[in-house]
C-alpha cells in the first residue's frame, strides 16, 4: 500500500499566474519520501545518526497537469525498489478534490556515510524497508 501525503500549494511555490513552478514537485517528493519513511517506524533523522544517508542519484518526472495556489494536493508515494546500496521511490500527484492526475515521478537515491562515499544500507533497514515494496498502478 502507498503511503499518501496530503499538502495545500502556498503561495510562495507559485509563479505570478498562481501556477506551481515546476521544481517544487521535486520538494514535494522529498517531503513524501521523508514521511514514508516515518510512517514505517523509523525517522530519516535517526538515520543520519546512524551514518547513512541518502542521496538523489536520478531523478524523473512528467508532468501532466498544473497545480495552483491553494490547491490541495495527493501524493501517494510507492517504495519501488531496494537494493544493497539504492532504493527507488515512485510518485503519483493528482488533486485531493477531483483525483486529476498532475504529476507522476521517480527517484532513485544511494546510500552515502558522512564522509560522501556510497555505502551498503545496513540489513536491519534493508529489511523493514523491502516490507513496504509495492508497484504503482499503471499510468
Amino acid at each position: 500500500m502507498p503511503t499518501t501525503t496530503e499538502l495545500r500549494v502556498r503561495y510562495s511555490e507559485t509563479d505570478k499566474m498562481g501556477v506551481v513552478y515546476y521544481a517544487n514537485y521535486l520538494v514535494w517528493c522529498e517531503v513524501s519520501r521523508t514521511e514514508s519513511i516515518r510512517l514505517q517506524g523509523d525517522s530519516y533523522a535517526e538515520w543520519e545518526e546512524q551514518g547513512v544517508a541518502l542521496a538523489v542519484s536520478d531523478a524523473q518526472i512528467r508532468y501532466h497537469r498544473s497545480a495552483r495556489y491553494d490547491d490541495l494536493v495527493r501524493i501517494d508515494t510507492y517504495l519501488t525498489e531496494v537494493q544493497s546500496r539504492s532504493v527507488t521511490y515512485e510518485y503519483r500527484m493528482t488533486l485531493a478534490k477531483s483525483g486529476e492526475l498532475l504529476v507522476t515521478a521517480a527517484t532513485s537515491l544511494i546510500a552515502i556515510a558522512p564522509n560522501g562515499r556510497p555505502i551498503r544500507i545496513p540489513a536491519t533497514i534493508r529489511e523493514r524497508l523491502a516490507t513496504m515494496l509495492e508497484a504503482p498502478p499503471a499510468r
